[in-house]
């Protein structure tokens, strides 16, 4: 009997090799994108389906019960999915782990170095034709800073933080940690408590998960530490600073942020951030810091082992 396979959410990878690599496996179909409400009818008669962020829940789980074995969760985080009501209906959940380190870290280290540099403000500056009309061949209003001799404080330092650390001191950055369990004793760099690393950091990068200890662990309290012409990149999961409170104190106070991820996502229109007003003080990029073609690679790859590990089985 062949395998009925569905991907629920394909265009979430982009442009990718994955179907040729899953046609072998049984009758494949993709779908760029699936809404709540096309879940289940979409999903009937699948023994294998393939989601990245598209719910499934115990109901609809029961609903699939009779034909589903295996979901495939193409990402890491595995919130989608009631787990619990799978285990108990016998169906296998998969996910990929450790595929996007290297990218995430990367692009961890391209929000602060394009921050360091004003990006926002110096590319908006000769795009909108003002450096054309200006007199003056350059343009300093903006402080540009190095990496090199400031603290960069990571929140969160897993595997991804741990590379992040690695690149930011061969730029010779001075790295500093906070544990948001509590639980790493790390001796590589020095741990500090949350408030003191905040206030001492040039760089504030969040690497950690979005769960009961770190919901809202940035607000309008504490943001209110962080340095003049400091850095805050949220690359975790948004949830972990509070959107609201940040676009306040980012009109108060000058600092910058580099986010790619947001409480809702994709972002909505009236997100504070999008306030005009505070514009050159944000790089934003939309959740795909995971997506790096060879992370990309590597999570197809993963993928793919995980169904052929089942269907051994």
């Amino acid at each position: 009997m062949q395998n009925k396979i569905v991907f629920l959410d394909a265009l979430s990878l982009g442009e990718s090799n994955i179907q040729s690599k899953l046609e072998s496996f049984g009758a494949y179909t993709a779908y760029p994108t699936t809404k709540p409400e096309e879940t289940l009818q979409r999903s009937k008669g699948a023994n294998i389906i393939l989601s990245n962020k598209v719910v499934l829940n115990k109901e609809i789980l029961e609903a699939l019960k009779q034909d589903l074995k295996l979901i495939c969760i193409t990402a890491t985080g595995t919130n989608n999915v009631d787990l619990e009501a799978a285990k108990a209906l016998g169906i296998a959940v998969k996910n990929v782990a450790g595929y996007s380190t290297q990218s995430v870290a990367q692009h961890t280290l391209m929000l602060a170095l394009g921050l360091c540099a004003k990006l926002p403000f110096y590319d908006s500056y000769v795009k909108s034709k003002e450096y054309a009309n200006n007199p003056l061949f350059t343009n300093l209003s903006l402080p540009l800073e190095l990496l090199n001799g400031k603290n960069w404080g990571i929140i969160g330092l897993g595997s991804i933080g741990k590379e992040v650390a690695r690149l930011a001191s061969a730029f010779g950055a001075r790295v500093c940690y906070y544990s948001t369990s509590g639980k790493n004793n790390n001796t590589d760099y020095p741990s500090l408590p949350l408030e003191e690393l905040l206030r001492t950091s040039f760089v504030v990068s969040i690497h950690a998960p979005l769960n009961p200890t770190t919901q809202n662990l940035l607000h309008a309290k504490n943001l209110s530490l962080l340095q003049e012409n400091s850095i805050l990149i949220n690359i975790g999961r948004g949830g972990i600073v509070n959107e609201e409170d940040l676009a306040q104190v980012l009109k108060q106070q000058r600092f910058y942020v580099g986010l790619d991820v947001f409480t809702k996502e994709p972002m909505q229109e009236n997100n504070p951030l999008l306030d005009k007003s505070i514009a050159h003080q944000l790089l934003l990029t939309p959740h795909n810091a995971w997506g790096y073609e060879q992370s990309k690679e590597a999570l197809i790859e993963g993928i793919v082992k995980n169904i052929k590990e089942f269907l051994a089985l």
